[in-house]
């Protein structure tokens, strides 16, 4: 991820789950550290995936 790494998570949600940056960056730091690794282990889960598919 280049640039502002909150963007950058930001925008995955809003694609992916329809939260609005807005709403995702007012979340409490807790919750939006609790989003950005559940980000992080869904985009591993696709690569894999992705990679089997692939083969």
């Amino acid at each position: 991820m280049e640039g502002d790494p909150e963007a950058a998570y930001a925008h995955y949600v809003l694609h992916k789950f329809h939260i609005l940056p807005s709403a995702f960056l007012a979340l409490p730091r807790n919750e939006k550290a609790f989003v950005m690794a559940s980000v992080d282990e869904q985009v591993k889960a696709e690569k894999k995936q992705a990679a089997r598919i692939k083969r």
